[in-house]
């Protein structure tokens, strides 16, 4: 379980990590698939907030004017994932054997949980999202 609030997908996706890193002696390719994931993560960051912005201009120039609240938003947008790519950052710059210090939760999670954190993060990934619009095209 993981407490609510905009720090939970960073809180799975730390769990996964965890459980990763705990692992790596057992099986070699998962040094590659923490690696896979940060970057993914890392890329993802940057893709939705250039979407985010680009929608909000596109709508701001269909009115005609520039509203405040859009100015927050896109501030909100902005800081969000600023703080998304500076918990990656600190994973990135940390080594392998020193994350093992820095673990939160990781002996709760098993692979029955590592399974599940990756199937749910991978349904919050906009393909996984539009999979029944192509279905019906």
């Amino acid at each position: 379980q993981v407490s609510g609030g905009d720090d939970e997908i960073q809180q799975l996706q730390k769990a996964l990590l965890d459980y990763l890193d705990e692992n790596t002696e057992i099986d070699a390719s998962l040094v590659f698939s923490r690696k896979f994931y940060v970057a993914q993560w890392f890329r993802d960051t940057t893709m939705e907030t250039e979407k985010a912005i680009k929608s909000q201009k596109d709508e701001d120039s269909a009115e005609g004017t520039h509203h405040a609240k859009d100015v927050e938003t896109t501030g909100q947008i902005m800081h969000r994932a600023e703080s998304r790519k500076k918990f990656l950052r600190s994973i990135i710059k940390t080594a392998p054997s020193q994350f093992s210090t820095l673990k939160m939760n990781s002996d709760t999670v098993d692979y029955e949980d590592a399974c599940l954190i990756v199937r749910y993060l991978a349904s919050m990934r906009p393909f996984a999202q539009s999979f029944d619009i192509y279905l019906t095209q």
